[in-house]
Formats: structure tokens, C-alpha cells, sequence
């Protein structure tokens, strides 16, 4: 189930949703460092961390599902958000280099539809990158955070999600190894945290993130090795072997 649009407002408004938006946002530009020109899009609640590429995209907007509601963004400028059906988006086959994903692939009820979908908008080796719930993390286990909510996925589940929509992962990490507790003295000590956790509890993170890329063909299954077979007799040495028993 999705959470509504002012609901993810106001968490990202708190002192633990800023927390997780420096957090995250380190995150995803250690990944895409450079998108100079490109066409890129945010896709679910994007919106706190699409804005660091504003004045280096081409292109850049915030793609908000119906299920989800939309809210005008940016603020105060040309808006270029829009309401959306997950599984119809408003855009050309092979139209984007770039699609960012937050607070949306937990929430949808039809996963494999929206990520074809995500793949026919893709340019051919456009990148994805997703920022999913991990279901071994504390987050997923309370619902007063976005990241409680909707379904939490493990590596596998998402490995093979991304693999049946022609997707390669490229590159897992993780985030939020802080306690999700909404407390000021807490939040100052989350880089403390991130940098301890990833060390000592790599698998334990509260979100995975993975960058994977668009594949026109499917995997091809690697040949089974030869077997030998026993070579077969034919009718005539049979019946010369039956002679000479006789």
C-alpha cells in the first residue's frame, strides 16, 4: 500500500527524514556522478533527492503515481511534476538515459509491469536505480517511517525481478544503519552510524540500492556440456554375435 503524497512530505520534513535524505542523496551521487545532458527522471517520491541534478540533466523531472498522489514541484519555479499510471508512462519508447526510483517499487501491487514499463522508456543501456526496503533491516518493522510501509524485498527476490525485466544489476550497496528513531541527538551521530554499519553489519541496512541496466536480449543459457554416449550396436553385428553363440 502506498503512502499518500503529504504523508512522505512530512517525514522528509522531519529531523529523521533530513537525516535520510543527506544520507541517501550521498548514495546516489556516489553512483551517478555525472549526468551531464542527460535525460533523466525520478520515478514514485523522488523529489528530495532528484533536486541535486537541477542545472546538469537536460531533462529532469518527477514522474508521481496515481496511487500515490502528486504535489507541484519545484517549488516556486515551472513545474515539472506530474501525476502518472505506473504502468502506462507518459513517455517515448527509449526517451530516457536515467530513472531513479524511491518509495516505488515497494508499494506497487504489480512489480513486473512497472519494470518493463521503466524498461520500454529506457534508452538501449540506460541506467536504473533503485532504492528498495530491505527486508532484513530494522526499518521495514515499524511503520512510523515511508520504508515500513509496502513490501521489503532481499537481494534475490530483487535480483530476479530485475533479471525477468531485462535488467543487469551493475552495482549493491546499502544505507540507513541508524536506528529509526525520530530524536534530535540521535540524528547528529547517523554519518557515525552509516560509516560503522556498513562495516560491521553490511547486510542488516535499512534500503538497498542498485544500479542495473537496460538489456535488449534476454540471457542466453550457457550449453550443457557434452555427454558420450555408448556407441549402438546395429542389427547385423546382433544377429553375427546370436550366430556364433549358436
Amino acid at each position: 500500500m502506498s503512502l499518500d503524497v503529504v504523508d512522505l512530505r512530512d517525514f522528509y520534513g522531519r529531523p529523521l527524514g533530513s537525516a535520510v535524505r543527506r544520507l541517501l542523496t550521498r548514495r546516489i551521487r556516489a553512483r551517478w556522478r555525472n549526468v551531464q545532458g542527460a535525460h533523466l527522471m525520478g520515478l514514485g517520491f523522488a523529489v528530495p533527492y532528484i533536486g541535486m541534478f537541477r542545472g546538469e540533466a537536460a531533462c529532469l523531472g518527477a514522474l508521481m503515481p496515481a496511487t500515490q498522489g502528486a504535489l507541484a514541484w519545484p517549488a516556486g519555479d515551472t513545474v515539472h511534476s506530474v501525476l502518472v499510471e505506473e504502468a502506462m508512462l507518459p513517455l517515448g519508447d527509449a526517451s530516457l538515459d536515467r530513472l531513479l526510483a524511491v518509495h516505488c517499487l515497494e508499494a506497487t501491487e504489480r512489480s513486473g509491469p512497472l519494470l518493463r514499463e521503466i524498461w520500454r522508456v529506457l534508452k538501449p543501456e540506460g541506467r536504473l536505480l533503485l532504492v528498495v526496503p530491505n527486508r532484513r533491516g530494522v526499518w521495514t518493522r515499524l511503520d512510523f517511517t515511508p520504508f515500513g510501509h509496502g513490501r521489503p524485498y532481499s537481494r534475490g527476490q530483487l535480483e530476479r525481478l530485475l533479471n525477468d525485466a531485462l535488467f543487469t544489476p551493475l552495482e549493491w550497496t546499502g544505507a540507513l544503519y541508524m536506528p529509526p528513531i525520530d530524536r534530535q541527538w540521535l540524528v547528529r551521530w547517523s554519518t557515525v552510524f552509516e560509516r560503522v554499519g556498513a562495516r560491521l553489519w553490511p547486510g542488516f541496512a535499512g534500503v538497498m540500492i542498485v544500479e542495473a541496466r537496460k538489456e535488449l536480449m534476454g540471457a542466453i543459457p550457457a550449453l550443457a556440456k557434452p555427454v558420450r554416449q555408448p556407441s549402438l550396436a546395429t542389427a547385423q553385428s546382433t544377429l553375427k554375435r546370436a550366430g556364433a553363440r549358436g
